[in-house]
């Protein structure tokens, strides 16, 4: 459910800041049709996947981890008018396994952040990501390159 989010710009930000928000329940029923659907890895689709695989339990692909950090981006801290089509991610690393049940939450972590060299209207903000499970967990780390809008200038009438 997406919740109000300040309008926040480029110069809005600082190296150090955090945000902490989220509370994303993972289910089974929706870790088999996400692993259906886009990874479909016995231990994605099935409760007992069988002998001899990587992992003995149904677990969530770790794309579906990144599609429910980003729902969970959206709904608390993306906000609509000023963040940009995205410049990519940089990393991303799975370091747990999600099951269902678990219920994970995000920190954010500003790193780096600069004006855009071409684009004077906008600026990069990257931001590491932690994803956490119920239990503090890292369960997904990854660094987020994020396009800002730019304040406008104040003009004098």
């Amino acid at each position: 459910m997406k919740h109000s989010i300040p309008q926040r710009y480029f110069e809005d930000f600082e190296i150090g800041m955090t945000f902490e928000f989220g509370d994303y329940r993972m289910t089974e029923e929706e870790i088999i049709s996400f692993g259906k659907a886009y990874d479909p890895q016995p231990y994605h689709v099935s409760r007992n996947p069988g002998p001899g695989y990587a992992a003995g339990e149904l677990i969530a692909s770790g794309w579906h981890t990144c599609a429910a950090a980003m729902r969970m981006l959206v709904d608390h801290f993306i906000p609509e008018t000023t963040v940009l089509p995205a410049g990519g991610v940089d990393a991303i690393r799975w370091l747990r396994p999600v099951r269902p049940g678990d219920r994970l939450r995000m920190k954010l972590t500003v790193k780096d952040m600069r004006p855009s060299a071409t684009k004077p209207d906008r600026g990069v903000v990257k931001l590491q990501i932690e994803v956490f499970d119920q239990s503090d967990n890292v369960v997904m780390t990854a660094l987020d390159v994020v396009l800002f809008r730019r304040r406008p200038p104040i003009t004098a009438s």
